[in-house]
């Protein structure tokens, strides 16, 4: 398991465990402009009966959410997984929001099997409520991806920096998760990426991500990217890579490539080249209020066809998380979209 620690920070801004949700979005967003991290999104999932499992079962099982697909590359989705109501507080306004959530899957034309994982649920923890969502993008075998959706978000959410300093947290579970990953899971090639995403209370989003899975925002109908896409073509991540020693190279089809192998700049696992990449995610923290209308993740299958202006076309007026994510991969797929492609979509009502 990773080491904990203290964190020697002595600016950090202390949240008491009995904090108001008004508390707690006010203390992080002090924190987000400390640290300038900029970001938006919001998620959140759950049905009436969801919600009732929930509160009884708060421990985080993720073998029972966004499982692989076992069906020879048909659709696999959770039929159960989606609508739900909650009680939001924007500012001095109160008022009630419904909340849908959904997520789709598809097995890609690779033949490699299905690589993509996911999740998505709700969880209560020191008197908040967390709606936790992630896609996870394997690539050379899946074992990194299904340990990080067993995994990862624990290791956030037990980092005592959590609530005073998450950003930080984010960042040191995504470190020790990483480092467990190399020892005791994964041999010198097979990797995975990141999009993990906590809402909490409704209030307020904090998006980590390594690699090209994507999380955008639409906020009356206009689309704001999230996540930083870690791709070797970038300058500043063609940089990274060439001050560890590294070297990218575009190889057949024209994809750069990290050490003419590895087509993104970070990622979990991927031992034979983790000299030259890391694991540091970019980190953001957004609050949320009444314009928010959706919070999109996807792996990289559904990005490489559709924009993120396209992906706003397709799911406006849409009423369901769940449908909107269905939608999402069906245009995908129309586009000739090869990979496997993973979706979560939050709907705010």
């Amino acid at each position: 398991m990773p080491r904990r620690g203290k964190s020697g920070d002595p600016d950090i801004i202390k949240i008491k465990r009995t904090s108001t949700p008004d508390d707690v979005a006010s203390v992080l967003l002090k924190e987000r402009e400390r640290q300038g991290v900029y970001g938006a999104g919001r998620e959140v999932n759950s049905t009436a009966e969801q919600e009732e499992e929930d509160a009884e079962n708060e421990d985080y099982d993720g073998d029972d959410t966004g499982a692989k697909d076992e069906d020879n590359g048909e659709v696999v989705d959770d039929p159960e997984e989606d609508g739900g109501d909650a009680e939001v507080s924007d500012g001095d306004q109160k008022q009630q929001r419904r909340v849908s959530y959904g997520f789709h899957l598809v097995e890609g034309k690779m033949k490699h099997g299905m690589e993509d994982y996911l999740v998505a649920e709700n969880r209560k923890m020191d008197g908040h409520n967390l709606g936790l969502y992630a896609i996870f993008d394997g690539h050379s075998g899946r074992e990194v991806a299904e340990y990080l959706q067993s995994h990862l978000f624990d290791n956030i959410l037990s980092e005592p920096d959590f609530w005073k300093n998450p950003v930080t947290a984010f960042k040191k579970a995504y470190r020790d998760t990483d480092g467990d990953i190399l020892e005791n899971v994964v041999g010198a090639r097979g990797g995975s990426t990141a999009v993990t995403a906590i809402l909490i209370d409704q209030k307020l989003l904090v998006v980590a991500n390594v690699g090209d899975s994507r999380a955008v925002l639409i906020q009356r109908g206009k689309v704001k990217q999230i996540t930083v896409d870690h791709e070797p073509e970038k300058k500043e991540e063609r940089d990274l890579v060439e001050s560890k020693g590294g070297f990218v190279i575009k190889m057949p089809g024209n994809v750069p490539r990290v050490d003419g192998q590895l087509a993104m700049t970070r990622a979990f696992g991927d031992a034979k080249l983790k000299d030259h990449i890391t694991v540091e995610p970019n980190v953001t923290i957004e609050k949320i209020d009444k314009d928010t209308d959706f919070i999109i993740l996807a792996s990289d299958g559904l990005w490489k066809v559709m924009s993120n202006e396209d992906i706003a076309e397709c799911i406006t007026g849409l009423e369901h998380g769940k449908k909107a994510a269905e939608e999402l991969i069906t245009e995908a797929l129309m586009r000739g979209s090869p990979d496997d492609i993973s979706c979560v979509v939050v709907r705010f009502h």
